[in-house]
């Protein structure tokens, strides 16, 4: 067992991932109660491994989503309160 820290996650990754949870809440592909777990397991793992990058990289990288409008205001406080970004 290897003590390690894990490896940091790519800002592309989360915005994609992000951009997809919110597309099928949007699609109803997920209800209420799936999107809020998938979202809620999403913050955790970026909490235990971290977003590479500077806050202004990572912002950069996810601020387009939040001015496409692909993600709404709560769940963007939410991310970015979360991760303390904000």
């Amino acid at each position: 067992m290897s003590d390690s820290p894990l490896t940091p996650i790519a800002p592309e990754r989360v915005a994609a991932e992000l951009r997809k949870i919110c597309e099928m809440r949007d699609t109803g592909q997920l209800d209420r109660d799936e999107y809020e777990h998938r979202f809620a397991r999403m913050v955790s793992e970026l909490r235990d491994r971290k977003i590479a990058g500077t806050r202004p990289e990572i912002m950069a990288v996810l601020s387009p989503i939040r001015d496409e409008g692909k993600v709404d205001a709560i769940a963007w406080e939410r991310l970015v309160g979360s991760l303390g970004l904000a």
